[in-house]
């Protein structure tokens, strides 16, 4: 598994976990929304900060392209 790959598994769970949605529900989500190829696109910047600031990164990305999300 890439480092790419484990940091998005890492980053599934964590918003998971943050926002109480199932694996599955986090999954649809991030994959209409295309956050699984933003993660990989800006691992290098991403992976050096803590779960919580990555978490608000995901809302606000998802935010921008119109997602229903709650911070």
């Amino acid at each position: 598994m890439s480092k790419e790959t484990e940091f998005a598994v890492f980053c599934t769970e964590s918003y998971k976990a943050q926002k109480r949605m199932s694996g599955s529900e986090v999954a649809k989500l991030f994959a209409k929304y295309d956050v699984y190829s933003y993660l990989c696109e800006f691992y290098d910047v991403l992976h050096t900060t803590g779960d919580q600031y990555i978490n608000r990164d995901i809302d606000a990305y998802l935010q921008a392209r119109g997602a229903a999300t709650t911070i």
